[in-house]
């Protein structure tokens, strides 16, 4: 970028600058902190960076251009200018009617594309009426007990004519099967399909622990549901491999990075080990990542994990096509950022942290209610948070170039770092035998906890300030209209479930799930097995269980 002799002069001003200008400031008066690190403590921060610290860098392969290897600058060639991001508001509303009905209001405010939530029983696979899922029906989002609930939840919504983003991962197969028969129904053709199922077991026995069976079935379900859908279902996309939960359970930016893109290494080798072409599958692989309050660490985030996917999917896979190594992701803003105390600074965390999605160039992205940290958003908070997409995209210009941080001497040495660090991570779990054995062996996990352990008590000490909890408070009791799911429409679910199950064809119901059972207990692909069932009318817990018949559960 510079020649020699250049560099040499810019080092020289800078330690002349260093010792001559700002040391003697320094000395005088003081810095803010005695170190400046990025926002979970990954990387120490210059007071300023020149020249000299890209000197490194080759334009061309390390930088490069938007739509070309190695895509740090963006996967697509026009990105938002020719086309502004999916935004994708996070909903799911106790039962499926609330829900249809937050979906078309969103839709109608301007929303682009739709995003599902899931309670905690169905994640679980569970139905209403079980006796695991009392007290939570419908609390963390949407139930769905069946292929009923999920006709409700899109009655009116033409499947052809939006896209849906499904976070949901032990039953993904269950509810992508009910997606596809609802599109049957409507007789929507399915390479008109367009979604994604987050389906990315490998973080809930990291972060989230939403798992039902143990890692090898697990690891099969998601790689008959890549083959699958590579002949049935082709604009799909069949995982969302997401580092959000982990840098939700504490972990840093190089860390989201490494061990997102060490699991998605992993599904690759599993998908390729089942006799799969990584051409064929990998293209429908997309990611999920967290935006932080610190802006430039996540635009260099963002721009690293591109270009490490690029280095990866080229290197370690020999993959061909360039859709195969472009790294194309969805972005939520960070609930574990959002504070219960003062909620309408959670606005501005929100604003900002879309602001680096923006910058970074995600494909989609959902911001987060100012209430989340408090109940399920309101109706008035989820109108803001779209707003604050759509001041984003119309009225801010930051979306009118591509890539505008590019070239900062700052943000390309922060992305030239924090890819370095995470490959660093990722060579130590290769060298414990993989993701998959590094997380049962719990190394990831310990490696998270320390970030988190360290992170509270600096919090707790003050030495990290967090504003209107630890600093800035004010004596006041939260007054904000609460999101609340009463016993009564709890009852009413469980109700509805049993009624179903009286409704149904109970012969057809039991040939689906031992015809599933069958193809579970051989190498068969479950998948057409599981729209069966769903056909049949057979409920999620039903289906799960079939599966936790051959499969065992997983107790971590």
């Amino acid at each position: 970028m510079f020649n020699p002799d250049d560099l040499d002069a810019i080092r020289e001003g800078h330690d002349q600058w260093e010792e001559e200008t700002y040391g003697p400031t320094v000395e005088r008066f003081g810095e803010r902190k005695d170190e400046f690190t990025t926002d979970t403590g990954g990387q120490e921060v210059d007071p300023l960076y020149t020249p000299a610290d890209v000197a490194d860098l080759d334009y061309e392969d390390d930088i490069g251009y938007p739509g070309e290897p190695p895509y740090t600058r963006g996967v697509y060639s026009t990105m938002h200018r020719g086309r502004l991001w999916t935004m994708r508001q996070y909903a799911g509303m106790g039962t499926a009617d609330e829900t249809n009905e937050r979906f078309n209001y969103l839709m109608d405010e301007g929303q682009t594309g739709l995003s599902m939530a899931f309670d905690l029983p169905t994640q679980m696979g569970y139905d209403s009426d079980s006796a695991m899922a009392e007290g939570e029906v419908g609390k963390s989002g949407v139930a769905i007990d069946s292929l009923k609930d999920m006709e409700t939840v899109f009655d009116g919504i033409p499947l052809d004519e939006v896209s849906t983003s499904m976070t949901i991962n032990a039953p993904a197969s269950v509810l992508l099967a009910m997606y596809i028969a609802v599109g049957d129904k409507q007789g929507v053709d399915r390479t008109e399909l367009r979604g994604t199922i987050q389906n990315d077991i490998l973080k809930e026995y990291i972060a989230r622990n939403t798992y039902i069976f143990p890692p090898e079935p697990s690891m099969r379900i998601i790689t008959d549901i890549f083959e699958f859908c590579a002949e049935e279902v082709p604009n799909f996309n069949t995982i969302s491999i997401s580092g959000y939960h982990i840098r939700e359970a504490g972990a840093t930016a190089a860390q989201e990075l490494a061990f997102t893109l060490g699991d998605g290494i992993e599904y690759v080798e599993a998908a390729i080990d089942a006799g799969l072409d990584v051409d064929e599958f990998a293209p429908q692989l997309s990611f999920f990542f967290n935006a932080h309050n610190n802006v430039l660490e996540e635009v260099a985030k963002f721009r690293a994990a591109r270009r490490m996917w690029y280095k990866i999917m080229e290197e370690r896979f020999d993959a061909e096509k360039p859709a195969s190594k472009q790294l194309k992701f969805h972005t939520q803003t960070a609930g574990s950022t959002l504070t219960a105390q003062q909620v309408e600074n959670n606005v501005v965390r929100v604003a900002y942290q879309a602001l680096a999605a923006v910058l970074g160039g995600t494909q989609s992205l959902h911001t987060n209610g100012k209430d989340e940290a408090l109940s399920l958003p309101t109706e008035q908070s989820v109108r803001t948070a779209l707003r604050t997409q759509q001041i984003l995209a119309h009225e801010s210009g930051a979306a009118d170039t591509i890539d505008p941080l590019a070239g900062s001497y700052y943000v390309e040495s922060l992305t030239d770092e924090l890819e370095q660090e995470a490959f660093e991570l990722l060579e130590e779990a290769d060298d414990r035998g993989g993701m998959r054995q590094a997380v049962e062996n719990q190394w990831v996990q310990k490696q998270i906890q320390d970030v988190a352990f360290e992170r509270q008590q600096e919090i707790d000490s003050g030495d990290r300030i967090i504003v209107g909890v630890n600093e800035f408070q004010v004596d006041e009791d939260p007054k904000e209209d609460i999101e609340e799911v009463s016993d009564e429409q709890q009852r009413k679910q469980r109700e509805r479930v049993q009624e179903l199950r009286a409704e149904r064809d109970s012969e057809a119901v039991e040939d689906a799930l031992a015809a599933l059972r069958g193809a579970a207990e051989g190498d068969e692909n479950v998948m057409p097995y599981i729209v069966d069932a769903v056909k049949a009318y057979a409920t999620t817990g039903e289906i799960c269980d079939a599966m936790r018949d051959v499969f065992g559960e997983y107790h971590g």
